[in-house]
């Protein structure tokens, strides 16, 4: 029950034609159809203009958008790769065939289908220039229209350019990388918002710079990865730290290779390292958790290990 039309139109026959789109969606086809461990996730619907032969015009553009909003689906996504236009009267992504940007379809048209759908979750993603006019009020370009379920994710803010290098999209390119696992939580999901988070952190001041707009009451996964941490070792968490603010006192016992080392100690160690190396914790009064353990010292959480915590301590992982 989830659903993805990605559309990459680099060939216009009328306009400058463009080199990266078609490119950049067959990537993000191959992160959106499967998860990480080769399990189905979306069903991926590709539409790609390279040349005259498959020139893709404006109604089909209609077409297929009105189609991917009809159903009733758990989410379905919109990514589009090709020209955008933005005039007083608002954006557009533009089809093979237009000889004016306004010709194209309109971001405001897209936002009535994607309101107006059945579907729980309704995710766009443009990477075209101008994309962030997308959900912008019909009447006033300052205020964002965004209705309940809706997530918009862009390259651009409403007048900048989206920049191509090396054959693809520079949003696309951190857009792959954060399916591909630079954007996951702890547990392996990718969400639109930790997507968003990677692309804005990888994008300076001067550059162009990512609009996110969203109406949700809790984020969807767009793709699981493999964590870095065993979900049996996260939930452990609650059981080595209780209570907030709890020091978990080590001694030479939990080092493997000490004299002393006890065979229960020295795997609750290794769990302990492996939330040193995501964050969670901190040895105290030690340098290293090695240090840590052969001078008897103690490790505590982190801040974001404190979040984990609760949410171990609270059923929702």
């Amino acid at each position: 029950m989830r659903k993805a039309l990605v559309i990459g139109i680099n060939h216009y026959s009328q306009v400058g034609s463009l080199a990266g789109c078609v490119n950049d969606a067959h990537e993000v086809k191959s992160m959106l159809q499967r998860h990480a461990d080769g399990t189905v996730n979306f069903s991926v619907k590709l539409m790609t203009a390279t040349g005259s032969d498959d020139a893709i015009n404006r109604r089909l553009l209609k077409d297929s958008v009105q189609e991917l909003f009809a159903g009733d689906e758990e989410v379905v996504l919109l990514y589009f790769a090709g020209h955008g236009h933005v005039e007083a009267t608002g954006g557009y992504i533009c089809a093979s065939d237009v000889s004016a940007g306004d010709e194209g379809l309109s971001l405001a048209d897209i936002m009535v289908y994607a309101s107006g759908s059945k579907a729980q979750n309704k995710i766009v993603v443009l990477d075209s220039c101008h994309s962030g006019a997308a959900g912008e009020s019909p009447l006033n370009s300052k205020v964002s229209d965004v209705t309940e379920g809706m997530t918009i994710l862009t390259a651009s803010r409403r007048g900048e350019y989206a920049q191509e290098v090396r054959g693809g999209g520079v949003f696309t390119g951190l857009l792959v990388d954060a399916l591909a696992g630079a954007a996951a939580n702890l547990v392996g999901e990718v969400t639109p918002g930790s997507v968003y988070a990677h692309i804005d952190q990888s994008l300076g001041p001067w550059s162009q710079r990512p609009v996110f707009k969203t109406n949700v009451t809790g984020f969807v996964s767009l793709r699981k990865v493999k964590p870095p941490l065993e979900l049996a070792d996260l939930q452990r968490i609650a059981e080595f730290f209780p209570v907030p603010g709890h020091s978990f006192s080590l001694d030479p016992s939990y080092e493997p290779e000490h004299t002393d080392a006890d065979p229960v100690h020295t795997a609750t160690f290794a769990i302990l390292q492996k939330y040193s190396r995501v964050n969670l914790v901190v040895p105290e009064g030690a340098p290293h958790m090695y240090f840590a353990a052969v001078h008897s010292k103690a490790c505590r959480l982190t801040a974001l290990g404190e979040h984990y915590r609760r949410l171990v301590q609270g059923g929702l992982i």
